[in-house]
């Protein structure tokens, strides 16, 4: 496992877009913008159940993750854990991920009118690989 400085967990918290990558059934790096958190030494995501990268994680759970700002960024490589079972918990780490995106009162409408009516997802993304451009 690898050790985030400060200065990179604070790069991290900031509300930004990431770039994930997982690996598709032909090998092929699949790629989707996705939010985050980071979440002490997890990188926390969430998907509706039935996208492509969930079959793709499944298969293989090596995963990469790219933050830019510039001409700064952190790009991890990890190994995905998947989480479904608890629906509940699952909809809860979309609301809460909505909420850091797009604030409160959002998340709750997204969280009624559109979460509610899907089977969500959690990534939870170990931090193995770190690599850091100016961020000190």
């Amino acid at each position: 496992m690898a050790t985030l400085s400060p200065a990179v967990r604070a790069f991290l918290a900031e509300r930004r877009f990431c770039v994930f990558a997982d690996i598709g059934a032909d090998g092929v790096p699949h790629q989707t913008v996705l939010w985050y958190e980071l979440q002490g030494d997890e990188i926390m995501m969430n998907i509706g159940r039935k996208r492509v990268k969930n079959k793709n994680l499944l298969r293989d759970a090596r995963a990469s993750f790219c933050i830019e700002d510039e001409t700064r960024y952190v790009t991890i490589v990890g190994t995905c854990a998947l989480q479904w079972e608890d629906q509940e918990a699952a909809q809860a780490d979309i609301k809460r991920l909505a909420a850091r995106y797009s604030g409160a009162a959002a998340a709750e409408r997204m969280s009624a009118n559109a979460f509610r009516t899907e089977e969500r997802m959690t990534i939870r993304m170990s931090i193995d690989r770190v690599d850091v451009r100016g961020i000190e």
